[in-house]
């Protein structure tokens, strides 16, 4: 049920602020807002501290477009990490939710979203010139396209499929473990895991 009244205008900005969030509706962010009205005023400094504190000082990686704390982030940055493999996804949820998975010792190429002509996202709107610079710049062994089984992952990972061919890298795909139509992201980390273990060459 729409909420129509509020008795302060400032409950009610703070209301329609919440509601702008996705996937928060009226009634969700009306919820909200009470509870932070019951909370005392550290726990409110806090809050609005760590959204300012956001807002401020994060990056992206100059390296693998993924959200950092710094210009290069500390995947991209660890020594201990394998640089001659570089798995490609689409944003930086997707490398939390390998990461979860304990299984994999490589880096990162964020590519900040899919091929999708419906929503106006062509080639251009993607980092895949950055893909390309630094698959021949850092002398890259494998590339490992790790996009959702969805249209769009389909319709991408043959478009890269296809770019990436000149250069002299293998490129793989997660096993059939994650289902068609999966987003990485919903996978649970032992199917994740084990596709990345079992991964396969791409067949374009």
């Amino acid at each position: 049920m729409e909420i129509r009244t509020y008795p302060s205008r400032y409950l009610e900005k703070a209301v329609q602020e919440f509601a702008k969030l996705p996937g928060i509706g009226q009634k969700t962010a009306f919820r909200l807002v009470l509870h932070l009205l019951k909370q005392n005023n550290s726990e409110i400094s806090g809050f609005t501290s760590a959204l300012s504190e956001l807002k401020e000082h994060i990056r992206i990686c100059k390296r693998c477009h993924n959200l950092s704390d710094s210009d290069i982030c500390n995947i991209c940055s660890n020594a201990s990490r394998n640089s001659r493999l570089v798995c490609v996804v689409e944003s930086f949820k997707e490398v939390m939710a390998i990461e979860n998975t304990m299984r994999f010792n490589g880096l990162y190429h964020v590519l900040g979203g899919l091929i999708s002509p419906m929503d106006g996202i062509g080639p251009s709107e993607l980092n895949i010139s950055s893909l390309e610079k630094r698959i021949q710049e850092e002398e890259v062994n494998e590339v490992i396209m790790a996009l959702s089984t969805t249209m769009e992952g389909e319709t991408t990972g043959l478009y890269l499929f296809r770019k990436l061919s000149a250069f002299n890298a293998n490129i793989t795909t997660l096993a059939r473990g994650v289902s068609v139509g999966d987003h990485l992201e919903y996978t649970d980390e032992l199917t994740l895991g084990q596709s990345i273990i079992n991964r396969v060459a791409y067949k374009g």
